[in-house]
């Protein structure tokens, strides 16, 4: 008896060093993702460099970052969004870091404000692609959410270089103006401050705003500067006295307020906002906080080092949910997907996660882990169906590899249980907030609401993977397509070149892969410490609350 206990004992022992060491070493291979993530969020945080940082002071003008800190209050965050856009990019242009604006959620006044401010050490504030679509993001945002938005002008125009990517179609420069209009007419507060260059087709933002400042002596507006003036109609002129603070302030009337520096003009905003009334909200649930059982750090542990191995999400929801606690919708049922009510900083949310361990079915079904499951996906519908009638705001949690595969599945109607599900999420009104944790793969991001699906805010980890299919079966087929091509012009491959051929493409694959390359080009919103997100979604939640809802759920037509 004595020898039985003392061998369970001993048994029990090894099992929880080996499962405290896989938790160690996942740790470690987090931190040093982040550690990598804040390498490269230094480097991006310089702008242009330290020489023209240097520059802009000495014209008595703040960085861009430091506009936001001066205008945003005391002891309150700064939510950046979009700071990986552009990133490795435009290389053979000298680079475009946070694609030459910084964007993000303040406290100003007590009011939360979508901030959009020019950084004029990246090529003097000129516009590349991706700074018009960051622009028009940061406008489909404050539109959604119906969140007050400031501008801080300080551009030299369209990167002429790259002005077909930039000028004429519906998603360019133009929308942008557009949007100006749009948002007026919804009555949603813009706020422009004129604080460097703003010229040509630029001029018409702040003057869309409602309300429009220039700085004395460093900010200018015009269609066309001095120099162009002169070559088109022959007139001598300064740009001061074109479109300088007095001219706008005192003759054409273009602008409302004069400012003396940019600590000046900052502080009107602040004193405008001061003055803005209530509005109506959406009346999202929201009690007292509680913190979560399970410290948040806790999540570097629980996620694997490899985006192959599995772990059970509901670790990670012991981690961001409100006192560890959680109601599960359908718990022993479509086992791959986790679906749950829930608090999170107070906040009522309805969860739809992905499940990663495998688990085992009433049926004696195995069912893999990230992949998703006819009973799961049917079970998901019904739920995200729930939390529109109840106005329950939705997060969902990915690490899907996708809709289940083979005979079985298409005979039991994967696809109309899928289509359902997509339904759902493409008809629901409550705000859906998305946190890519790991593998984001073909239609499995489509149904736990990717970037198509309109999320009001969507977060990714840095372990996070985005792609059509997994890196190993995507760089196979790719190969497949590559060699059969070479043979079909006649040439012949041997074993080494499809050697040398499969760590090419496998590399390249990789590399788009990667949350970076996703930020870049915004498909994300922005890549979250996993230890934040639950003060993230608080973030997205209070936004999202400022907008009241005013369509019905409708899902038109779906097969049940």
């Amino acid at each position: 008896m004595y020898i039985f206990v003392g061998f369970s004992h001993i048994i029990c022992l090894f099992i929880n060093m080996a499962t405290n060491l896989e938790f160690n070493k996942n740790d470690d291979a987090m931190r040093l993702l982040l550690s990598e993530m804040e390498q490269k969020l230094q480097k991006i945080r310089q702008g242009g460099g330290k020489s023209r940082i240097a520059k802009l002071h000495a014209q008595g003008k703040l960085t861009a970052r430091e506009r936001i800190e001066f205008l945003i209050d005391k002891n309150t965050t700064f939510y950046e969004l979009g700071a990986f856009a552009g990133y490795e990019m435009y290389e053979s242009e000298g680079g475009c870091p946070a694609g030459g604006t910084v964007m993000g959620v303040g406290s100003v006044k007590g009011r939360l404000c979508l901030i959009l401010a020019n950084d004029a050490t990246v090529k003097a504030g000129a516009w590349f692609p991706i700074t018009a679509k960051k622009s028009l993001r940061a406008q489909e945002i404050s539109m959604e959410n119906r969140l007050p938005i400031i501008y801080l002008v300080d551009s030299a125009g369209v990167y002429l270089p790259m002005q077909d990517e930039v000028f004429p179609d519906k998603e360019h420069f133009g929308r942008i103006f557009r949007n100006n209009s749009i948002l007026s007419s919804m009555g949603i507060v813009q706020i422009a401050a004129v604080m460097g260059s703003c010229v040509a087709g630029g001029a018409y933002l702040p003057i869309l705003s409602d309300e429009a400042m220039i700085v004395d002596k460093t900010g200018s507006i015009f269609l066309a500067g001095s120099y162009l003036v002169k070559a088109a109609i022959g007139e001598d002129i300064d740009n001061e006295t074109l479109g300088g603070a007095t001219t706008h302030c005192e003759v054409s009337g273009v602008t409302d307020y004069k400012c003396s520096d940019d600590k000046d003009c900052l502080t009107r905003i602040r004193n405008i906002i001061d003055k803005i009334g209530g509005f109506e909200t959406a009346g999202f649930n929201r009690i007292a906080s509680v913190p979560p059982k399970r410290s948040s750090h806790d999540l570097y542990g629980i996620i694997p080092d490899s985006r192959d191995k599995a772990y059970d999400v509901k670790d990670v929801l012991s981690c961001i949910v409100d006192d560890s606690e959680w109601e599960e919708y359908k718990e022993k049922y479509g086992q791959s997907i986790v679906c749950a009510y829930a608090r999170i900083d107070g906040w009522a949310v309805g969860i739809v996660a992905n499940q990663r361990k495998v688990v085992k079915s009433k049926k004696g079904e195995m069912q893999f882990g990230g992949v998703v499951y006819s009973d799961s996906a049917d079970k998901a519908a019904r739920f995200i169906m729930n939390c529109n009638q109840k106005r329950i705001p939705l997060l969902f949690l990915q690490d899907v590899t996708g809709f289940m595969v083979g005979s079985r599945s298409e005979h039991g109607g994967i696809i109309k249980d899928g289509a359902k599900m997509v339904n759902a999420v493409s008809n629901s009104v409550v705000p859906k907030i998305t946190v890519i944790m790991g593998n984001s793969y073909g239609a499995g991001n489509y149904a736990m609401c990717g970037k198509a699906y309109d999320p009001r805010f969507i977060y990714s980890w840095p372990t996070a993977q985005l792609a059509v299919m997994g890196g190993a079966q995507a760089a196979k087929t790719l190969l497949q397509i590559q060699t059969a091509n070479l043979k079909a012009d006649g040439k012949q491959i041997s074993p080494e070149e499809e050697a040398a051929l499969l760590q090419q493409i496998t590399a390249r694959y990789h590399k788009q892969m990667k949350p970076w390359y996703a930020a870049a080009r915004l498909w994300v919103d922005e890549i979250i410490d996993p230890a934040r997100t639950r003060e993230y979604i608080s973030m997205s939640i209070a936004v999202a609350n400022l907008s009241p809802i005013t369509k019905s759920f409708n899902t038109g037509i779906i097969q049940t």
